[in-house]
């Protein structure tokens, strides 16, 4: 896989160093997420997961709001997408297309690499289903969040209420925002545990979120990759499931190049390198 980043539409993808930097790139309509949007966020996540120079990704927004999330003209043409004169099959189309929605957020947790989500202004709809699936999720101070799926009566359906009660371990928070809509401000998300931290504007928010991928592009990106891997299988299953599973990676993982770097640097001192 080619280290020189694709152009893909509806997206800015650079390379800072080995991090991965990619921008929603309609700020025009506050980066609202069209049919080549969702298509080129999985594109994207592939790009970085198969890319050995990439160690870490930043996903964050063009101009003045993270995204509005999806685009309400491309739910107003599904319709169409999926008019067929069999019923059965009509609705077999739109499961399909759900289906494949869901998917494109899940390339995020798919890719091996830690996926940064660095959030600014709004943050709606399918921009929650988005940043459910990064591993980390930061924010400047402006930043707001809701479930509007209710305020266009629907139900939210590519992966909010699925992957937001685990994030935030409760219940009840989850349930009066997917009842109500209301928008949460940057303070409570962090509270909540929706995010890791809080930044105080834009530019901070930016510097402070590729400072952090560079950081974690240092570590051993083999202990890196099994440590999501590892997360992830321990979110969904349980604790003596994920045990074995750590096991079994250790197994066959642990006596790696990557550990004797660390071992010959503790004795020679200063930091270690490792290979993509």
């Amino acid at each position: 896989m080619s280290a020189t980043p694709p152009d893909l539409e509806a997206l800015h993808l650079r390379l800072d160093g080995a991090v991965a930097v990619v921008s929603l790139n309609r700020p025009d309509k506050l980066n609202a997420m069209h049919w080549p949007m969702w298509q080129s966020l999985r594109a994207a996540m592939q790009w970085a997961d198969r890319t050995p120079e990439v160690r870490a990704v930043v996903l964050r927004g063009e101009g003045a709001h993270f995204t509005a999330g999806i685009d309400l003209a491309m739910m107003a043409g599904l319709q169409g997408q999926i008019a067929d004169d069999c019923e059965a099959r009509m609705r077999e189309k739109l499961r399909g297309l759900i289906l494949e929605l869901q998917d494109t957020l899940t390339s995020l947790e798919r890719c091996r690499k830690p996926v940064l989500a660095a959030v600014h202004g709004l943050c709606l709809g399918g921009g929650i289903d988005l940043i459910c699936c990064a591993d980390l999720r930061l924010a400047s101070a402006d930043a707001s969040f809701a479930i509007k799926e209710i305020d266009i009566g629907m139900v939210a359906d590519v992966g909010t209420l699925q992957r937001l009660p685990k994030l935030v371990g409760s219940q009840s928070w989850v349930r009066e925002l997917a009842y109500t809509g209301r928008s949460v401000s940057a303070d409570e998300a962090l509270q909540r545990g929706l995010l890791s931290r809080v930044f105080a504007d834009r530019a901070a928010l930016d510097e402070g979120v590729l400072a952090l991928a560079q950081d974690i592009a240092t570590k051993s990106p083999l202990a890196i990759r099994g440590t999501k891997q590892a997360l992830n299988y321990a979110r969904d299953h349980s604790v003596a499931e994920g045990l074995e599973q750590i096991a079994t990676w250790n197994a066959a993982m642990l006596l790696s190049e990557d550990l004797m770097a660390v071992m010959m640097r503790g004795k020679k001192g200063g930091a270690p390198t490792f290979k993509d």
